[in-house]
Formats: structure tokens, C-alpha cells, sequence
């Protein structure tokens, strides 16, 4: 597929409603939207495939479906540190933080991603941060031989309970998810997370209109299966 392709099918998969709330949400957004949900946008990256040079042309767009389209799409063995600290002064909007930084993002399959999330979690720049954390949790998942050992994670721990009270609250969730993440790998860093979950307490989720119930990690972290999975 080439970039007039894709931005057909975009339009093919256009939705009204979706379009409605993105112009209700971010009047002021100088990107335009098709209005398609995250779900769909990830079909139809998987349609288009891995393709560096594509994917950097798709961000280059003043569309938010196309840009994350062009961040699901990118191949992460192409991505340099050059490209991620250009385009993490540009995901402050929408889903795109979420989508740049976890739930199989490319980005967070780099090579240096560790060393990225180390430095971006000591950024002034909060944005950054919240991509740390978002790196901290993919790489919490991850089974290669190179990911990172408990200290890795033991330091973020300890990062988290000495921070939270102090971060800035849009950093809060990512900070949460990051903390879960850790708190699933073994039994020793469940413990930690743990501890640190119940001084934080439910951590508040808003998303546009829609009501949602806060973020309880110590939930997550004490449920059956893992516990049994953990052997707790």
C-alpha cells in the first residue's frame, strides 16, 4: 500500500458519531479525524503492514487516524532515537500517548527502549514521562532473553511510591499501568508493587464522556488467578 491507499481506506472506515465526538472532544485539535475507534484503527495497521517509509509519511499527516495508523504500522528495527524524540514533542492528543508508547507499540520494541523510558521518566517534560511509563509496562511484559532483570523494575517501584504524591496527575494513570504491569512478573516485585498500590489507592480515569470506574491496582494484583499463576 502506498499513502493514497491508505488514507482511502481510512475514509472507507470513516464513522459520523466518531467524527462528532473527535470534533466535541478537540475543537481547537489542528488535526482532523475519520472518527475510527483504536480497535479498528489496529485491523486495519495489521492490513497495511510493517512499512518504515510509509509509516513515517502517515505522521507526517495532519490526520490523527492516519498518524496512529503510521505509529501501528512503523517497523520498530528502523525507528532511531532521533525520530522518537521528534515525535514525542507531537502525541499530546487524542489516544496517541496510549497509542505511541504501550499496547504493542513499535516504538516500545526499539532496542534502547529501556534506556529511553530510563531518561524520559527523569524528563521535566511530563508527556515524556507518561511515555516512560508506558515503555515501563510493555517492557514488564516482555519474555526475550535481553528484557530487563528485577532490579530494572525494582527501581521503578521505588521511583513510583516516591513520586506519585508529587507527579502531575495526567502522568498518574500511566504510572498505574506501569506499576501493574511490574507488579505481574514475579512474586517479589508483586509484593513491592503491591505495597506501593495500596498507599496510592484507586487512581481516577477520566475519558470524555464516557464514566469510568477508577484504576485499582491492588485489585489487579491480589486477584486468584494471579496469585495461583505466581504461586502466592
Amino acid at each position: 500500500m502506498n499513502k493514497t491507499d491508505v488514507m482511502a481506506l481510512l475514509q472507507e472506515y470513516q464513522n459520523e458519531r466518531g467524527i462528532k465526538n473527535w470534533e466535541e472532544m478537540y475543537p481547537d485539535s489542528p488535526y482532523s479525524s475519520f472518527g475510527i475507534g483504536l480497535t479498528v484503527l489496529r485491523k486495519l495497521a495489521k492490513q497495511v503492514g510493517k512499512d518504515h517509509t510509509l509509516a513515517q509519511q502517515l505522521w507526517d499527516t495532519d490526520n490523527y487516524d492516519a498518524k496512529v495508523l503510521g505509529v501501528l504500522t512503523d517497523d520498530p528495527k528502523l525507528i532511531t532515537r532521533e525520530q522518537m524524540e521528534t515525535q514525542v514533542e507531537d502525541v499530546d492528543f487524542g489516544m496517541m500517548v496510549h497509542v505511541y508508547s504501550a499496547c504493542g507499540a513499535p516504538v516500545a520494541k526499539t532496542a534502547e527502549v529501556d534506556q529511553v523510558a530510563r531518561q524520559w521518566v527523569l524528563s521535566e517534560d511530563s508527556v515524556r514521562r507518561r511515555c516512560a511509563y508506558g515503555f515501563v509496562y510493555e517492557l514488564s511484559k516482555s519474555s526475550k532473553k535481553s528484557a530487563p532483570d528485577e532490579d530494572y523494575f525494582m527501581w521503578y517501584i521505588n521511583h513510583i511510591d516516591d513520586t506519585f504524591k508529587t507527579e502531575d496527575p495526567s502522568v498518574h494513570l500511566s504510572m498505574g499501568s506501569a506499576l501493574m504491569g511490574m507488579g505481574k512478573c514475579n512474586k517479589s516485585l508483586n509484593q513491592a508493587a503491591l505495597k506501593v498500590a495500596r498507599r496510592m489507592g484507586p487512581i481516577p480515569v477520566e475519558s470524555g464522556k464516557t464514566q469510568c470506574d477508577p484504576m485499582d491496582i491492588s485489585k489487579h494484583l491480589t486477584s486468584d488467578y494471579l496469585k495461583n499463576k505466581l504461586g502466592i
